[in-house]
């Protein structure tokens, strides 16, 4: 990979990781407290409900917070899923996923997807959720009862997002 790629992948990475850090501090102070990494882990248990679920992908997926996933957000998370699968394609093959995708949600014809078309997306494709599950939270969720519903932060403490 040229100096530009992995450049371009830890620019990827990097606002990933700020877009879940966003996502996980819940009362947007720019610190993520125990208690909102507990809560916002909830998500990922197998018995979160999946429209909560279906929610947090596509704010992830939502890269400038618009309430849309844009055409270049969907080209840079094509690309970051790549990467982290260690896979080059060439720009018209990922121009061609991207675009192919956009044909297939885009129902309203405005060239994003926005939460009600990603719905649909989804439907058709269930296995983009399939990151969204960690079985290994079930069993956490059985030894310790109290854990996660026993956390501090009070939803009156909550930003809405």
């Amino acid at each position: 990979m040229s100096i530009l790629g992995y450049l371009k992948s830890y620019i990827i990475f990097h606002f990933t990781v700020l877009q879940l850090f966003d996502l996980f501090d819940l009362k947007q102070d720019g610190v993520i407290e125990f208690e909102e990494f507990v809560r916002s882990l909830n998500i990922f248990h197998p018995n979160a409900p999946e429209a909560e679920k279906l929610a947090f992908v596509f704010r992830l997926c939502d890269l400038k917070c618009t309430g849309y996933i844009e055409r270049d957000e969907l080209r840079e998370l094509v690309l970051a899923l790549l990467n982290e699968s260690d896979l080059t394609l060439s720009d018209d093959a990922v121009e061609a996923i991207v675009d192919k995708t956009i044909v297939e949600a885009d129902f309203t014809g405005d060239g994003r997807i926005d939460p009600e078309e990603w719905k649909v997306l989804v439907a058709r494709h269930p296995s983009i959720m399939k990151i969204m599950t960690v079985p290994y939270l079930k069993e956490v969720t059985l030894a310790f009862p109290n854990f996660v519903e026993d956390t501090e932060v009070e939803e009156s403490e909550l930003v809405s997002g």
